[in-house]
């Protein structure tokens, strides 16, 4: 019986430490939610300008980001998270805040999209980060249909300028908005896949998955 005691107390200290643990992982929880809340009030008072949220996808884990005008940049998961913010903050606003109420049609329409059950998105785009050249490079790449592809030299004869097919390689390898506007539609004359932004596996498996490879 000398013994009991002493195991008594190493079970007692156990379940102190796990009562502890547990309320360390409420209150984890309690803040997510609470921060949630905040954000979603933010969004509802209109007092933040560019909302943003991550998203589960076949291609990585993707930030997303929006302001009243529509869906203004899309990130893959390699992107240093707090660079894209911080250029999102010097280009459009410093009030930024993450909440996923906002974003809720992208992530359903890229959900939709992945599973193969939407062909086209139908959210609004904000254009502020693309302009001159690139943007009638993206506007024109933003009308190649799901499972179409334009070579470079196409694309750059569509915004304007048969001879620029390098430059709108590069407008397309800058596109702040992937997947959504549609740059893996865009191959080398020949049919090689050329370049990507996000790697070419991911232009791959887009190309893949719209039946265009």
């Amino acid at each position: 019986m000398s013994g009991t005691p002493r195991a008594s107390a190493k079970i007692e200290a156990g379940l102190r430490r796990g009562a502890a643990g547990a309320g360390a992982a409420d209150t984890e929880r309690q803040a997510a939610r609470a921060a949630q809340r905040l954000g979603e009030r933010i969004a509802a008072e209109d007092l933040a300008d560019v909302s943003y949220t991550s998203v589960d996808s076949p291609l990585g884990r993707l930030l997303i980001a929006a302001t009243s005008r529509g869906l203004v940049r899309v990130a893959f998961a390699e992107e240093d998270p707090d660079a894209v913010l911080e250029r999102l903050a010097l280009a459009l606003s410093p009030r930024i805040v993450e909440t996923a109420a906002p974003l809720e049609p992208v992530r359903r329409e890229l959900e939709e999209y992945f599973a193969g059950r939407r062909r086209r998105f139908e959210i609004s785009l904000d254009w502020t980060l693309i302009g001159g050249f690139r943007r009638r490079v993206l506007r024109a790449t933003s009308e190649i249909p799901f499972g179409g592809v334009l070579s470079y030299g196409e694309i750059a004869a569509e915004a304007g300028s048969p001879r620029g097919s390098r430059a709108a390689g590069n407008a397309l390898g800058a596109n702040p908005i992937p997947i959504v506007i549609p740059c893996h539609r865009v191959l080398r004359s020949g049919g090689a896949l050329g370049g990507y932004g996000g790697g070419l596996e991911r232009k791959r498996l887009l190309l893949e998955l719209e039946g265009a490879r």
